[in-house]
């Protein structure tokens, strides 16, 4: 697969699938080369999808010192794309680390904090993004247009540029022999084949 394939990834740092997904995803992107893959992240917080009917706001709209680690995570890597693409990438890498690696809260300041280092960030630029809370519009946004316009309901769930999506289970990641092969396997059936509507695997007893 020569043409370049660009994606949208919805995510949510504390989903286990997203942490193997976006690994399987760099491999992908570093094997294929020369911008044949691009990779766009996109906000999904899992605390809103679950919230109950009755919750009192969206976790957006939610006071400062209301603590919410989906909100806190994703408005940090909100602050972190303010640096640049790279910057996020960076940062995006680092907090999965620390959360499903290294058993982190990654909703805590300090681990926020901790993955800015690692990444390279102006941590005072940082700090100063981590106040503005107009930034919180982005998670929102990216909210709204993915189960709107999409139907999303889980993470990671890949919206390619033809509207077609799927939300997929990857654990752990593939072998990186397998990483490329497994792409353009989800490509041709996600993207391509749009009358495929769902494979899942039953569950042997135990």
């Amino acid at each position: 697969m020569n043409d370049l394939v660009a994606v949208d990834v919805y995510f949510d740092f504390a989903c286990p699938f997203v942490h193997s997904a976006a690994a399987w995803l760099r491999q992908v992107q570093q094997q294929s080369g020369d911008g044949q893959v691009e990779i766009t992240w996109k906000f999904f917080p899992l605390e809103q999808i679950n919230a109950p009917p009755d919750a009192e706001a969206p976790i957006w709209d939610l006071p400062s010192d209301r603590r919410s680690r989906g909100r806190d995570s994703l408005h940090a890597a909100a602050a972190a794309r303010r640096q640049g693409g790279d910057a996020f990438n960076r940062f995006h890498e680092a907090v999965l680390t620390l959360k499903h690696e290294e058993g982190q809260d990654h909703g805590k300041r300090s681990t926020l904090d901790e993955a800015a280092q690692r990444a390279g960030l102006d941590l005072g630029r940082f700090a100063v993004d981590l106040d503005d809370r107009d930034l919180l519009q982005e998670i929102r946004n990216d909210y709204v247009a993915g189960r709107e316009g999409y139907g999303v309901f889980g993470t990671p769930t890949l919206v390619f540029p033809n509207g077609q999506s799927a939300y997929l289970q990857i654990l752990p990641p593939p072998p990186p022999d397998e990483a490329v092969p497994l792409w353009n396997d989800v490509v041709r059936a996600v993207q391509d084949r749009p009358y495929l509507l769902e494979i899942k695997r039953s569950k042997r007893p135990r």
